[in-house]
């Protein structure tokens, strides 16, 4: 690793690969720095240690990732491993910890690509021991094999009815799918799916998992329209609404899953205007075509920036590339059009999908904001929905101000896993739109950093 790059992309998923590899083809010197100890992000996690024989398990569409992690390898790319980003800066410069060591490092232009996490999901009893994220319980597949015995699914979206498929495909027998798509979703989301017409082919990918769900006899409940977790030490079983009446089902795993949106702590630490998008409910970093973002030579890729699946993302992290390769010289702007123009007409073409899933799956209100007092939002620091609705009554007017009454959202992941419902919460109380409420703000570092690394800091020779 040296100290200075033309090109430094943060994170290995497929925005990220694809960026880096184009960025190298055109003869910038480019660094890919990520976390994880194999490319493929979260999508594509320890694809290159995959074997064939797992095809019929985690399905072809994951085996594509395959291509973008040989076309990374087979470039000129310093891949660093194991790198923790705890600050990219507004000069360019970004604090990372590799083997217990800080580095600083800098670059002409950074990529941010740190893709996409899981909607918060709080429910009552949603931190007891035996409750996962179901993409929690995917990366276990994906890395070690491991599959929980006996599970009950929890929630909405492609992904949930994805990782519940593969677990049938790897022969494990599903409890229960508590699906809680409210059923106004259907109809509001007939207009875009008729839009969405050339995309056809990814509804019946959608279509075969809960078809193959419904032969395996799996109990699958639809429009479920509220959630308890049950258990005093550990989870002992899950209570549900439907049609007003309460129901019960006994186990000792529940995988929770309500969607995905951007993982954005690192590039609003970074100064990263974003906007709130009503359609998927989150916070979406605000760039122009080429991926650039508010702060002069930091550009944002894939499912960091708003959500669009792995396709999407590929194609972002390629214009991110064309876009600081424009902007280091390395391409001239007849060619950057040249490059940039299918590309753009493809994501315009996916435009229609990704609404029609947006409206379909979007999370039901008392999901976002629970009504259940004494259920935890902020698990660093163990505030619940009460001490949030007391902190509004007696004055705060928005996330950051709820620091000083609460302390939610100052612990380790800053906002990371409680950010979305602080600001749902306190929107609500105050009817006021989330945009107004304004995000959690966030401070470098952004991962942990020992005062010792921190003391020791160098940079590399």
């Amino acid at each position: 690793m040296k100290d200075h790059y033309d090109i430094a992309v943060i994170g290995a998923g497929p925005a990220g690969m694809s960026a880096a590899s184009l960025a190298a083809a055109h003869g910038a010197c480019v660094v890919l720095l990520d976390e994880q100890m194999g490319p493929g992000g979260q999508i594509y996690r320890d694809i290159s240690r995959q074997k064939a024989a797992d095809l019929t398990i985690l399905g072809s569409d994951y085996y594509r990732g395959k291509v973008l992690v040989d076309r990374l390898a087979a470039s000129a790319v310093e891949h660093v491993k194991g790198a923790s980003i705890w600050q990219v800066s507004a000069e360019l410069e970004i604090g990372l910890t590799v083997n217990g060591v800080a580095h600083l490092i800098t670059a002409k232009h950074i990529i941010i690509a740190t893709g996409a996490q899981e909607r918060p999901f709080p429910v009552a009893g949603w931190t007891l021991p035996g409750v996962m994220n179901a993409g929690a319980a995917q990366i276990l597949l994906k890395s070690s094999g491991i599959v929980l015995p006996d599970p009950i699914f929890v929630g909405s979206g492609p992904l949930l009815y994805l990782i519940a498929y593969q677990y049938l495909r790897a022969g494990i027998k599903i409890k229960a799918v508590l699906d809680t798509t409210p059923r106004s979703n259907f109809s509001a989301s007939l207009r875009p799916l008729v839009a969405s017409f050339r995309q056809i082919g990814q509804l019946w990918k959608g279509i075969g998992w809960l078809r193959e769900l419904r032969r395996s006899g799996t109990d699958f409940v639809r429009a479920v329209e509220d959630v308890r977790i049950i258990g005093t030490d550990a989870v002992t079983g899950v209570e549900y609404k439907k049609k007003g009446t309460w129901q019960q089902l006994g186990t000792d795993t529940v995988l929770l899953h309500q969607g995905v949106v951007p993982n954005i702590n690192l590039a609003m630490a970074a100064g990263c205007v974003h906007h709130w998008s009503e359609m998927q409910l989150c916070w979406n970093a605000a760039i122009d075509d080429l991926g650039h973002s508010s702060v002069d030579g930091i550009s944002i890729a894939g499912d960091g920036v708003s959500i669009m699946g792995a396709d999407g993302a590929e194609t972002l992290g390629q214009l991110a590339a064309i876009g600081a390769l424009q902007k280091l010289c390395k391409l001239d702007p007849h060619t950057c059009l040249r490059l940039a123009e299918p590309l753009l007409d493809i994501q315009s073409r996916r435009a229609p999908f990704r609404r029609f899933v947006d409206t379909l799956y979007r999370p039901a209100a008392q999901f976002l904001h629970p009504a259940d007092e004494t259920t935890v939002v902020c698990r660093c620091e163990e505030v619940t929905a009460g001490e949030i609705r007391e902190a509004v009554r007696l004055g705060c007017k928005g996330p950051n101000q709820l620091k000083s009454f609460t302390r939610a959202g100052m612990g380790p992941c800053q906002g990371r896993f409680c950010g979305l419902t602080v600001s749902t919460m306190i929107a609500n109380e105050l009817n006021l739109p989330v945009s107004e409420v304004g995000a959690i703000r966030v401070r470098a570092p952004v991962k942990p950093l020992e005062l010792g690394q921190l003391a020791d800091l160098c940079s590399l020779e």
